[in-house]
């Protein structure tokens, strides 16, 4: 493979493109908007309809346990009182996943490509006719 899973995993957390590692995956000047594809190599981020839908699910699931978590352990343990607890419950489950959405879309691509790096462009090989590119 030319590229490695420990590069997959680098480009990942730096919100670069997985197969050239330019750091071209959000459109220039914009918080939240993707790239349909990498200006320089051309890989399609997004692969099917739906695709970061996995991105959301990740999303969720950091905000509850890397926020919403803490915020009802440290109710339960008497640190600070129900309304204080709610105000930070509702206040955090809107702006963390908003703080949060690039990560989290970067990581979606990552996730995906460290458990399927043939996918990439540079790292696909040439199929025998009636061979399946997902094996």
């Amino acid at each position: 493979m030319k590229v490695s899973r420990s590069r997959i995993v680098a480009s990942g957390l730096t919100n670069c493109c997985p197969n050239c590692s330019s750091r071209t995956l959000f459109v220039k000047g914009s918080l939240f908007q993707l790239n349909k594809s990498c200006p320089v190599c051309g890989l399609q981020f997004e692969r099917d309809e739906g695709f970061f839908l996995g991105s959301m699910s990740l999303n969720y699931g950091v905000t509850i346990f890397v926020f919403l978590v803490p915020v009802l352990s440290l109710y339960l343990a008497g640190f600070y009182s129900g309304t204080v607890a709610a105000v930070l419950a509702g206040a955090g489950a809107i702006i963390f996943p908003v703080l949060f959405y690039r990560a989290s879309r970067s990581w979606w691509l990552m996730s995906y490509y460290f458990f399927l790096p043939q996918h990439l462009p540079a790292n696909r090989i040439d199929l025998i006719i009636g061979e399946d590119a997902n094996t």
